[in-house]
C-alpha cells in the first residue's frame, strides 16, 4: 500500500505536504499511509481523488504487492532445497525468478540467486581445499565436515534473515552490493 501511494505521489511530482493539501487530509495521515497504514472510507476516497485514480486501484495495488512478495518468499525458501539435492539452491530459484513477470520480484529473485551462486562457489572451493589442508597439517579428523556444517548453517541463516525481512519490509536483508546477474 505505502509503495503505491508514494510512487503515485512521486510520479505526479508532489511532496507529502502538497498531497495532504490536495486531498484535504493531514500531513500526518499521508505519512502514516506511506508508512503502511491502510486508508479506508473517506481517507481512501480523498486520497484516490487527489491522485486521480479509483480507490479500487489503491486496494488492488496492495493485493498485487502481497502476491509479488509471496513469490519472492517462495524464491527465497526454495534456496533451502540444497539440503536435499545439491545445486537446487541455484536451479529452482533461477527457474522461479525467470518465470516471474513482475520486475520488482524479479530483481529480488536475482539478488537471492546471486547470494546462492556465491555461496555455492565458496562451498565448492572450500570442499576441494579441505582435504589438502587436512593432509598438510596431518589432521586425523575430517576437516570438511565442520566446514560444511558451518557453511550450511550460514546459508540457512541468510535464507532465514531474508525471509524475515521480506515479511517485514518487502525487501531482502542480505544482498550483494553489486549484483552478478
Amino acid at each position: 500500500m505505502s509503495n503505491i501511494v508514494q510512487k503515485l505521489r512521486e510520479q505526479q511530482n508532489l511532496t507529502q505536504n502538497e498531497l495532504a493539501e490536495k486531498s484535504g487530509l493531514s500531513l500526518r495521515t499521508i505519512q502514516r499511509i506511506e508508512a503502511g497504514n491502510i486508508p479506508k472510507g473517506y481517507t481512501l476516497r480523498s486520497l484516490a481523488n487527489a491522485l486521480q485514480i479509483s480507490p479500487d486501484q489503491i486496494i488492488l495495488a496492495k493485493d498485487q504487492n502481497q502476491v509479488d512478495i509471496s513469490r519472492a518468499k517462495l524464491i527465497n525458501i526454495s534456496a533451502s532445497l540444497f539440503l536435499l539435492i545439491p545445486f537446487t539452491n541455484i536451479i529452482i530459484p533461477a527457474f522461479l525468478t525467470y518465470k516471474t513477470k513482475d520486475p520488482h520480484t524479479r530483481k529480488l529473485g536475482k539478488d537471492i540467486l546471486g547470494i546462492q551462486i556465491i555461496w555455492t562457489a565458496l562451498t565448492s572451493i572450500l570442499m576441494i581445499i579441505c582435504p589438502f589442508i587436512q593432509k598438510a597439517f596431518s589432521m586425523q579428523f575430517p576437516l570438511f565436515l565442520p566446514v560444511l556444517i558451518a557453511l550450511i548453517a550460514v546459508d540457512l541463516l541468510i535464507i532465514f534473515k531474508n525471509g524475515m525481512s521480506l515479511n517485514q519490509k518487502g525487501e531482502i536483508y542480505i544482498k550483494l552490493k553489486n549484483n552478478i546477474l
